[in-house]
Protein backbone atom coordinates (compact mmCIF):
# COMPACT_ATOMS: atom_id res chain seq x y z
CA UNK A 1 0.00 0.00 0.00
CA UNK A 2 1.02 3.58 -0.51
CA UNK A 3 0.57 6.97 0.85
CA UNK A 4 0.76 9.78 -1.87
CA UNK A 5 1.37 12.95 -0.52
CA UNK A 6 1.11 16.14 -2.62
CA UNK A 7 3.06 19.42 -1.68
CA UNK A 8 1.97 22.41 -3.91
CA UNK A 9 4.86 23.86 -5.70
CA UNK A 10 2.92 26.47 -7.32
CA UNK A 11 0.31 29.38 -5.78
CA UNK A 12 -3.10 27.87 -5.29
CA UNK A 13 -4.19 29.67 -7.99
CA UNK A 14 -2.13 27.25 -10.58
CA UNK A 15 -3.34 24.30 -8.80
CA UNK A 16 -7.08 25.49 -9.36
CA UNK A 17 -6.60 25.41 -12.91
CA UNK A 18 -5.66 21.84 -13.11
CA UNK A 19 -8.30 20.89 -10.46
CA UNK A 20 -10.85 19.41 -12.96
CA UNK A 21 -8.06 17.22 -14.99
CA UNK A 22 -7.16 16.31 -11.57
CA UNK A 23 -9.94 14.98 -10.87
CA UNK A 24 -10.68 13.02 -13.88
CA UNK A 25 -7.36 11.71 -13.13
CA UNK A 26 -8.44 10.62 -9.46
CA UNK A 27 -11.97 9.38 -11.00
CA UNK A 28 -10.26 7.11 -13.53
CA UNK A 29 -7.70 5.19 -10.62
CA UNK A 30 -10.63 4.63 -8.10
CA UNK A 31 -12.53 2.71 -11.09
CA UNK A 32 -9.40 1.05 -11.63
CA UNK A 33 -9.47 0.06 -7.66
CA UNK A 34 -6.14 1.62 -7.37
CA UNK A 35 -7.33 4.58 -4.92
CA UNK A 36 -8.80 4.07 -1.86
CA UNK A 37 -8.87 7.16 0.10
CA UNK A 38 -7.89 11.24 -0.98
CA UNK A 39 -8.35 14.74 0.19
CA UNK A 40 -6.63 17.93 0.61
CA UNK A 41 -4.13 18.56 3.66
CA UNK A 42 -4.89 21.05 6.72
CA UNK A 43 -3.81 23.60 5.86
CA UNK A 44 -4.56 23.44 2.12
CA UNK A 45 -0.55 22.83 1.05
CA UNK A 46 -1.25 19.68 -1.04
CA UNK A 47 -2.75 16.49 -0.66
CA UNK A 48 -3.06 12.82 0.41
CA UNK A 49 -3.70 9.50 -1.35
CA UNK A 50 -3.91 5.82 -0.23
CA UNK A 51 -3.49 3.54 -3.13
CA UNK A 52 -2.89 -0.58 -3.14
CA UNK A 53 -2.69 -3.44 -5.60
CA UNK A 54 0.39 -1.55 -7.24
CA UNK A 55 3.74 -1.98 -7.53
CA UNK A 56 6.19 1.20 -6.71
CA UNK A 57 7.55 1.32 -10.51
CA UNK A 58 3.79 1.66 -10.96
CA UNK A 59 2.47 4.04 -8.22
CA UNK A 60 5.57 6.15 -9.37
CA UNK A 61 4.24 5.99 -13.27
CA UNK A 62 0.81 6.49 -12.09
CA UNK A 63 2.29 9.77 -10.11
CA UNK A 64 3.68 11.18 -12.91
CA UNK A 65 0.75 10.95 -14.83
CA UNK A 66 -1.45 13.58 -12.57
CA UNK A 67 -2.06 16.64 -14.39
CA UNK A 68 -1.22 18.31 -11.62
CA UNK A 69 2.20 17.01 -11.71
CA UNK A 70 2.43 17.48 -16.02
CA UNK A 71 1.50 20.95 -15.15
CA UNK A 72 4.38 21.27 -12.45
CA UNK A 73 2.08 22.16 -9.66
CA UNK A 74 2.83 19.85 -7.40
CA UNK A 75 5.68 17.21 -6.01
CA UNK A 76 5.11 13.63 -4.97
CA UNK A 77 6.21 11.81 -1.94
CA UNK A 78 5.75 8.47 -1.80
CA UNK A 79 6.09 5.94 1.30
CA UNK A 80 5.19 2.23 0.85
CA UNK A 81 3.56 0.40 3.78
CA UNK A 82 2.30 -3.15 4.35
CA UNK A 83 -1.40 -2.76 5.75
CA UNK A 84 -0.70 -5.44 8.31
CA UNK A 85 -4.40 -4.77 10.15
CA UNK A 86 -7.34 -2.73 8.36
CA UNK A 87 -10.43 -1.50 9.06
CA UNK A 88 -13.38 -4.35 7.63
CA UNK A 89 -13.67 -1.56 4.73
CA UNK A 90 -10.44 -2.43 4.00
CA UNK A 91 -9.42 -6.01 4.50
CA UNK A 92 -9.13 -6.10 0.38
CA UNK A 93 -6.09 -4.40 0.77
CA UNK A 94 -4.82 -5.90 4.24
CA UNK A 95 -1.36 -7.83 3.80
CA UNK A 96 0.80 -10.24 5.18
CA UNK A 97 4.38 -9.51 5.48
CA UNK A 98 7.20 -11.92 4.20
CA UNK A 99 9.48 -13.04 7.14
Amino acid sequence: MFVMELTYTAPIEAVEEEMDAHIAWLDGYYAAGVFLASGRKVPRDGGVILAGGVSRAEIEKISAEDPFTVAGVCAYRITEFIATKTSSDLTTVRENPVA
